[in-house]
């Protein structure tokens, strides 16, 4: 746990700009999401401590830590999902693009800010009707503009060439690797702004998770990531920038470089060499 003085120092490096300052800071623009003082509850249990960060556009954003630091329960407040559970709230700000994220319309949030779970969750139907689901449901009727979104979607997540011939098989039928790039895909067919992965290779075999990595970094230039990840090395390979969670705090949060070679605070340093976790 950081100190009253670590966290004060902390608030007043970090806190007030929108995501660390870099050689480029000339050209950086607003934060895509951002949180101000973020407090979130479970019941009586506060999961989340005065949460701020700014998320970079078209960015990868990493969150590391150890198992329920918050990190998760952070992911998930950014899309709302955390609504479904019984005696949440939330206090504070999240904003996206500026705008209070609570006050959007949730489907409206979620058309924006897709999420991708750590355990594949196909729909019970076939290929086709899994990338093409969220499309119908936002009204997209015409069937040359669902294969032409589905063909995108599953190209785009690097699926394509290895399900093209079997659409309308059952999507239970691919493999556990092909499941959460199909996964992937379907969030990425309403071409969302933000994707957001909760663990998303944790399941996976090191062949299948190195075709997940190279599909984020290919469609990293074109949308904002954010990624959970109990992986260092994942996050040191694919993350931009890096926060690292503990107890439900915001410890540390900057270029991933930094975070890795040079971090600001003992905690940071101790989690990531290894002394716990």
């Amino acid at each position: 746990m950081a100190s009253p003085q670590q966290q004060q120092a902390l608030s007043e490096t970090v806190n007030p700009v929108p995501y660390p300052s870099s050689e480029n800071l000339e050209n950086q623009s607003v934060p895509k999401l951002s949180a101000k003082n973020l407090n979130f509850f479970y019941g009586s249990f506060q999961a989340l401590h005065d949460i701020s960060i700014g998320i970079a556009p078209n960015k990868i954003t990493a969150f590391i830590g150890p198992s329920g630091c918050g990190k998760s329960t952070f992911l998930r407040t950014m899309n709302r999902m955390n609504e479904t559970v019984r005696g949440a709230r939330v206090q504070g700000e999240l904003t996206l693009d500026g705008s209070d994220l609570f006050s959007m319309d949730v489907t409206h949030v979620r058309r924006r800010v897709g999420m991708v779970f750590q355990k594949s969750n196909p729909f019970p139907k076939s290929i086709y009707d899994n990338v093409a689901y969220g499309l119908r449901v936002n009204g997209t009727r015409r069937r040359s503009l669902l294969d032409e979104a589905v063909e995108k979607s599953l190209t785009r997540a690097a699926l394509w060439s290895e399900v093209k011939d079997k659409l309308n098989k059952p999507a239970s039928a691919l493999s556990g690797g092909q499941q959460q790039r199909l996964c992937i895909a379907r969030a990425l067919a309403v071409e969302p702004e933000v994707l957001l992965l909760d663990e998303p290779c944790s399941a996976l075999d090191p062949i299948a998770t190195l075709k997940i990595e190279e599909l984020l970094f290919q469609i990293g230039p074109l949308t904002t990531i954010v990624i959970v990840t109990h992986n260092m090395q994942q996050a040191a390979r694919l993350a931009d920038y890096t926060g690292f969670f503990l107890m439900g705090k915001l410890i540390e949060f900057n270029q991933t470089k930094t975070i890795f070679q040079t971090p600001g605070e003992k905690e940071t340093e101790d989690y990531v060499t290894g002394r716990f976790g």
